[in-house]
């Protein structure tokens, strides 16, 4: 029997190195930003994060099938999917099927429910458009509950404002009825809880009661209060051990 050939090696693959270099002309006006495209201030995105975490903390405890995120576009229109709302932060529940791969909320497709709970954060950008536009927009969409926490006062004043906190609720007939406009605390009923002002105005929380002494935690939050706890034991013990020592 001939023996098979074997093939020899191929040479080892040698790196190769590209340098790419060229100038940039200013881009001139058509480079400037719009208006409505600035970013937003880091307290801006701090009160979003944090109630984020607030309702997924809720979702977790209650054991809930709920979609909570930010600036998911949420469209009510089948003919124009461009019609529509991105809440700064939402609660829809059940989950629409897609979970967190849900790249759009539309109210029309199956499983894919108003939100219970939307949020606005007011800058100064999104304050006639939060306060003005927000409401119509989100009865138009069946939204249940409408939050909107304005903690630099930017809102406009044809309204009546600005004010910290406005809770809108769906009514019987549909549209979205202002329920409170002031400082806070305001009741949200598909919470059953009360939403409160902390942190000298820079902070929306959750609470069992309008005072809010006792604070709705996030899961981290509640985790450190149990450690505490944990640790605080130990060192009440220790101490007893060593008094009867």
């Amino acid at each position: 029997m001939s023996a098979v050939p074997v093939p020899s090696p191929l040479p080892h693959a040698t790196a190769r190195r590209a340098r790419v270099a060229y100038d940039v002309e200013d881009g001139g006006g058509r480079w400037l930003m719009d208006e409505d495209d600035m970013p937003e201030i880091p307290l801006h995105d701090a009160v979003i994060q944090l109630l984020e975490l607030l309702l997924q903390a809720f979702a977790e405890r209650t054991q809930r099938s709920a979609l909570i995120t930010s600036n998911l576009g949420c469209r009510w229109d089948p003919a124009d999917a461009r019609v529509g709302v991105d809440p700064d932060v939402l609660l829809v529940e059940p989950a629409p099927p897609e979970g967190e791969k849900t790249t759009t909320l539309r109210i029309w497709e199956p499983g894919h429910a108003p939100p219970r709970i939307a949020v606005e954060i007011v800058s100064e950008q999104s304050g006639r458009k939060d306060y003005v536009e927000g409401p119509a927009r989100y009865a138009l969409l069946g939204a249940k509950e409408l939050w909107i926490f304005d903690p630099l006062l930017a809102g406009p004043s044809e309204t009546g404002g600005p004010f910290v906190l406005q809770v809108w609720r769906r009514g019987d007939q549909g549209a979205m009825d202002r329920v409170y406009a002031g400082a806070g605390p305001a009741r949200s009923d598909e919470l059953g809880a009360w939403l409160v002002v902390t942190d000298g105005g820079a902070r929306l929380r959750v609470a069992d009661d309008p005072a809010g002494a006792v604070l709705w935690l996030t899961m981290a939050e509640a985790e450190k209060q149990r450690a505490d706890a944990a640790e605080a034991e130990v060192a009440r013990l220790r101490e007893e051990l060593a008094r009867r020592g």
